[in-house]
């Protein structure tokens, strides 16, 4: 017995020593608790006597730890005017910031959370806060403290879990497909109300007036075509072979369990799992677009591409379109964009003049295209080919259309995309009119060649310049063709400029002159 005692007083010798361990400084390093340091942290353990601050309201540094203290000891901060509560908060600091401290681990009654429900929303706080955040959005306070974490109380006002509303209406046992939450309600109106999550309302067991139909609906926001029960409850995805399935008419079934899962299934007389990222949606039955009718209902999967000239495009797919085939950037030519939108193509024009151009990419065979600013106004002012094909600030470029006397190219900076001038403009577009003239007259150009002849008659032949004349039944040595075809191409880079033909094929008005040695004038 003596032995025992023994035991037990050296064991709680023990036991104190280790409660006390963490209040005593380790040897050679003395400590001082500050209410406050000089910095302006509150209870704070330093290792000099001077990082502490003083003031008529501050105690004395004393050489121990804070937690050994009173005024620094940890409890809960309870805030009366906002609600809130902090553990682990010093004492002193506590009562400087109005707040009331109670000690222990326990939070105190007026700490505890509830669910604070306002309108469609929750939250988990205390009642206070409840009563301030219901004041500042002018509702009643509905706080309850049934619900033991924030999940359980968020979940009762967000839940969107659907299935079968089950209640009593006129002495007849009926049923509403809905969410927990919309049932939730109707419980408030009408009698034993009951849900059960993830039953159709057409399920035997449940005994309600709701049976199976051979009817389908398209719901707004869903891609597929669904049966649709005798009360008019939406049910499960239709499946033709299914019509009498028990098991089909009793339990909700996902897109992925349904029939033919993964594909668009458009046109399909017996599946209505339609996939409006694979190209079909829900839609109204059709002969005339259609095709197949369905089995059962009047709804069915629609293949939402369209068809372009006989070139087949998936819904979403946009590309581009020219209004001529008689060639590019000719004068009222313009680009449009088509874009494919449920088995429907809508046409959007970019800019007239060809101030905006029709950019078209391809990505694994589905076209992307967009209308993108044609910035070609300052292509002629640019002297350098780095400068000239810089894409970040324009759209131009590099063009040989002469040569120097060595032989050597000369260049140009044009357009890339040449653009339309409203060239046939009234007098009141002067401006206009007057821009695309002198755009075009860049181009223009004269060459003198010299010819001689003999005494005795012939062909007179070039002597210089031959490189920009042309022969003819009088006149031999030239050599122009080439220069005449580069003149012609930097007229036509330029703009609506030059004998060109317009989008519908017409050609434009003779404007090249021909002077001969005998005086005669003549248009070509």
């Amino acid at each position: 017995m003596r032995d025992y005692k023994i035991y037990l007083i050296l064991g709680i010798t023990i036991i104190f020593f280790i409660g006390i361990l963490p209040l005593i400084n380790p040897v050679g390093e003395k400590r001082f608790c500050c209410e406050k340091t000089t910095e302006g942290a509150w209870c704070m353990d330093v290792k000099e006597e001077s990082q502490c601050a003083t003031g008529a309201n501050l105690n004395v540094p004393v050489p121990t730890p804070c937690q050994a203290t009173s005024y620094c000891k940890l409890g809960w901060c309870y805030d009366s005017q906002q609600g809130t509560c902090m553990p682990n908060v010093p004492q002193k600091l506590c009562s400087a910031n109005q707040g009331t401290w109670s000690s222990g681990s326990e939070a105190p009654p007026q700490c505890s959370l509830g669910c604070c429900t306002l309108g469609d929303q929750a939250a988990f706080v205390t009642q206070v806060t409840c009563k301030r955040m219901s004041a500042l959005y002018g509702i009643e306070t509905d706080f309850s403290t049934e619900f033991s974490n924030e999940l359980e109380c968020i979940a009762s006002v967000t839940s969107e879990d659907k299935g079968a509303c089950v209640f009593e209406k006129e002495y007849e046992k009926t049923c509403q497909f809905l969410t927990q939450r919309e049932c939730a309600t109707l419980g408030t109106s009408e009698q034993n109300v009951e849900f059960h999550k993830g039953i159709l309302c057409s399920a035997e067991e449940l005994g309600t007036n709701c049976g199976p139909t051979k009817k389908t609906t398209c719901v707004e926001g869903k891609d597929g075509v669904y049966f649709v029960d005798s009360c008019g409850n939406v049910a499960n995805i239709y499946d033709a072979d299914k019509e009498k399935d028990k098991d089909y008419w009793k339990r909700v079934y996902d897109a992925d369990e349904s029939c033919n899962p993964g594909s668009s299934n458009a046109g399909s007389a017996k599946c209505g799992n339609c996939d409006y990222y694979s190209g079909s949606n829900c839609k109204p039955y059709q002969r005339s677009v259609d095709g197949v009718r369905p089995n059962l209902g009047e709804n069915i999967c629609r293949d939402l591409a369209c068809d372009y000239q006989g070139t087949r495009y998936d819904h979403g797919e946009t590309w581009c379109v020219s209004n001529t085939n008689k060639g590019k950037n000719i004068p009222g030519s313009e680009y449009f964009r088509f874009v494919c939108y449920d088995s429907e193509i809508t046409v959007e024009p970019c800019d007239a003049f060809r101030q905006s151009i029709c950019v078209e990419e391809n990505d694994n065979g589905f076209s992307y295209a967009r209308c993108s600013a044609n910035l070609w106004r300052d292509c002629i002012a640019q002297d350098n080919q780095l400068d000239c094909e810089n894409t970040d600030k324009r759209d131009c470029r590099w063009m040989a259309h002469d040569k120097e006397d060595n032989g050597d190219l000369i260049f140009a900076c044009v357009p890339k995309f040449s653009p339309g001038f409203d060239f046939w403009g009234s007098t009141e577009d002067v401006e206009t009119v007057s821009e695309g003239e002198g755009i075009c007259a860049i181009s223009n150009t004269e060459c003198v060649s010299t010819f001689t002849k003999g005494l005795t008659g012939g062909k007179w032949e070039c002597q210089s310049n031959c490189g920009c004349c042309l022969n003819d039944d009088e006149h031999e040595g030239c050599d122009g063709d080439e220069w005449a075809s580069n003149k012609v191409n930097l007229c036509n880079a330029l703009g609506d400029c030059g004998n060109k033909i317009n989008y519908i094929g017409n050609k434009g008005y003779p404007n090249r002159t021909v002077i001969t040695r005998d005086g005669k004038v003549t248009s070509k």
